[in-house]
């Protein structure tokens, strides 16, 4: 059986360099992957390409790459939670390129299938079609969108075995299994990890085929982006 245990983050992220395009699942702020975010800012990597559904918080997710200027292209959907992003934007230090959030899962999914791009109606008659393939099926006008290349991708799961087997919880099951198997090497965090076998294979949600690197994350914060509660009566 093939081990893909790594006894903690930093030999996990082992062969990151400076300039790579990284993708990191979670929605929001659930479901990120809190260590390797925390690796990659003690390692001060720089000029990195991030690949996320969105940009995380001024102080939290990839909020903390963006604080430290270690990023120097954000492909998202969603940014509208970080100040420190929309000044870096605004400013011209940092790339943006928005995609509609179907179309990123799609272009994430493609990766991991082996499919080098695909056609979607998403986005025709829209910037986001400038400079691409436009062809008509059926009637409908649809764009060519290629698949991402990404040199790693973080994900977070909830419990894991040494081969590498995901099973995610609730809504961290988000961008995180379409990202699994998407770049040259994925990486897993899990709050628990068990040896292979212990997991129920019906329960299983990403194989271990999908992952090159599992370990046993620590210290979730699991933070609430928006906490909303009913007032008082």
């Amino acid at each position: 059986m093939i081990r893909k245990k790594v006894d903690n983050v930093q030999e996990a992220l082992e062969g990151i360099q400076s300039g790579m395009t990284l993708m990191l699942g979670g929605f929001g702020l659930c479901g990120i992957p809190e260590n390797a975010i925390s690796e990659l800012v003690r390692l001060g990597v720089e000029d990195l390409t991030c690949i996320s559904n969105n940009a995380g918080v001024d102080d939290f997710g990839l909020g903390l790459l963006l604080q430290k200027h270690q990023v120097k292209k954000m492909i998202s959907s969603y940014v509208g939670e970080n100040d420190e992003f929309e000044r870096q934007m605004l400013s011209g230090e940092l790339d943006v390129e928005l995609t509609p959030q179907g179309t990123l899962a799609e272009k994430c999914r493609a990766a991991q299938a082996g499919f080098p791009a695909f056609f979607t109606p998403a986005g025709y008659g829209t910037e986001v079609a400038e400079g691409k393939e436009i062809r008509e099926f059926n009637g409908k006008m649809y764009v060519l969108e290629e698949a991402f290349a990404a040199d790693f991708s973080f994900v977070k799961a909830w419990k894991g075995d040494e081969a590498g087997n995901l099973i995610f919880k609730g809504t961290a099951r988000n961008f995180n299994p379409c990202m699994c198997g998407a770049a040259k090497i994925t990486v897993a965090e899990v709050e628990e990890l068990v040896p292979a076998g212990q997991l129920d294979p019906n329960e299983i949600h990403i194989p271990g085929i999908f992952v090159q690197r599992i370990f046993q994350g620590t210290n979730y914060e699991k933070r609430i982006e928006q906490r909303t509660v009913r007032e008082r009566l």
